[in-house]
């Protein structure tokens, strides 16, 4: 930090100082470590909604990402959501960073995936299924190679275009990569069926998935969305990434109400795995399942390996 104030490190930056390897062993550590996370601050404006998320652990890291999500921005030509990461030293309060926030919540996103995925897919699992084509869905294959051989990645998406820019991106940088239309068929031979999408009734069915596959769901953080039937999340070995998916995720809340499943269904949450206080896969057959609706605590591990990673430049 400077006498003018907190640097500010833009997209290009943040990218650069979140590679998945890396990344997945912060978010590992954190984990491990814990954090004093509030409940995310929510405030309903006339025309979008305004976020807060904040995190800290002790004296060691401090920070707070703002988030404003504004829907009707597209018919602007603009972004629907604008997000920016405050880090703080823990000690004095000094504001040190200004971190793009949206490239903060992607990439951290996907490392949570593939955090959970080493504990809960097969170790010789090699072909990847992503259901979507959005932002996060386009770090997936990258975040998934970070934790297990992937030589094969088969994209689905809504709009088929979009999965096919997806599969040419990723043929460009080396990976085996096509565009599929049945999904069906899609899930029943993937290895890891990884989605995230912004759905609002169930994609993949359970009845789709094979012995020994691991199902990752990335989309319904809301109550009023799904990517799963209940079959797939009541006939899983069920994880969350925090408790908050209880409140927040429709895959979850959704069987609850149904009485599908208890909350003693979901066997752990990324802290019991990263602290082996509970197994993740305990054979080659079973089915995993993980639902992640994202946590400060994450933010806060992805920003300080970011300041790290500049500060060192």
């Amino acid at each position: 930090m400077t006498a003018s104030g907190p640097i500010v490190i833009d997209l290009a930056r943040t990218r650069a100082s979140l590679a998945f390897p890396a990344l997945v062993t912060a978010l590992r550590e954190a984990f491990i470590a814990g954090a004093e996370v509030p409940l995310r601050h929510r405030h309903a404006l006339p025309d979008g909604t305004l976020l807060l998320m904040p995190a800290w652990r002790g004296t060691a890291a401090m920070g707070v990402k703002i988030v404003t999500v504004y829907p009707g921005n597209g018919a602007r030509g603009m972004n629907s959501v604008h997000s920016t990461y405050l880090l703080c030293n823990a000690e004095t309060g000094q504001h040190l960073a200004l971190i793009d926030g949206n490239e903060i919540t992607g990439r951290r996103t996907a490392a949570a995936s593939a955090l959970a995925g080493d504990y809960l897919a097969r170790k010789d699992a090699s072909h990847l299924l992503i259901v979507g084509a959005g932002h996060v869905a386009g770090m997936l294959a990258d975040a998934w190679r970070a934790v297990r051989p992937i030589t094969k990645v088969r994209i689905w998406n809504i709009r088929t275009a979009g999965a096919e820019r997806l599969a040419a991106r990723l043929r460009g940088e080396g990976i085996d990569a096509e565009a599929v239309g049945g999904l069906e068929a899609a899930v029943a031979a993937a290895d890891i069926v990884s989605c995230a999408t912004l759905a609002t009734t169930p994609l993949v069915r359970g009845a789709w998935l094979r012995p020994g596959t691991h199902l990752d769901l990335i989309g319904s953080y809301k109550p009023d969305m799904r990517e799963a039937d209940d079959d797939a999340v009541a006939g899983a070995r069920l994880f969350i990434d925090t408790e908050a998916a209880f409140a927040e995720a429709g895959d979850i809340t959704q069987p609850l109400a149904a009485g599908r499943i208890t909350k003693d269904t979901v066997r752990g949450t990324l802290f019991t795995l990263c602290r082996n206080e509970t197994p993740g896969r305990l054979d080659d057959r079973e089915v995993t399942l993980f639902k992640s609706v994202g946590s400060a605590i994450e933010d806060l591990a992805a920003a300080t390996l970011v300041y790290a990673g500049v500060s060192r430049a």
